[in-house]
């Protein structure tokens, strides 16, 4: 039986495969099937969603982030708000429970734990606006997020 991880460490542990695989010539694909020794690191059944949701949806979730990058490119991107935008936007437009609100907070945070200072605030603007243009609704409980 797969152990089922309080959903912010899901994610975590999703963005650090997914993140150390953008150093490597190993697809996300196979690294996830390649995971499942991992014990510090552990990637549950909403992780693999949430890897598989971008992955199966990698092309449309980079063309929505170029194409919201003002005197950007996407290889100007630093790495760690790159890979939290692919699977925050993953989860918001492709994921079955729909709680944006809660999934711009975690990225926010796993912006703010990894990234560079000031990063967190591009990334919480990106999303707010894809959310927006997409008629997403970002105001749901975030008290209601445990499994």
């Amino acid at each position: 039986m797969e152990n089922i991880l309080p959903r912010r460490e899901a994610r975590e542990n999703a963005f650090l495969l997914a993140f150390s695989q953008t150093f490597g010539d190993v697809p996300l694909r196979e690294a996830l099937l390649n995971n499942t020794e991992n014990e510090e690191h552990p990637v549950d059944v909403f992780g693999k969603r949430l890897l598989n949701a971008y992955y199966d949806h990698s092309a449309e979730v980079d063309d929505l982030i170029s194409s919201h990058l003002r005197n950007w490119t996407m290889s100007r991107l630093p790495r760690v708000s790159l890979t939290v935008l692919r699977l925050a936007l993953a989860e918001m437009l492709y994921g079955d429970e729909k709680k944006v609100g809660v999934v711009i907070n975690e990225a926010v945070e796993l912006t703010k734990k990894y990234g560079a200072d000031e990063d967190y605030q591009f990334v919480n603007g990106l999303l707010g606006t894809v959310a927006r243009e997409q008629g997403l609704d970002t105001a749901e409980d975030a008290a209601s997020e445990e499994p």
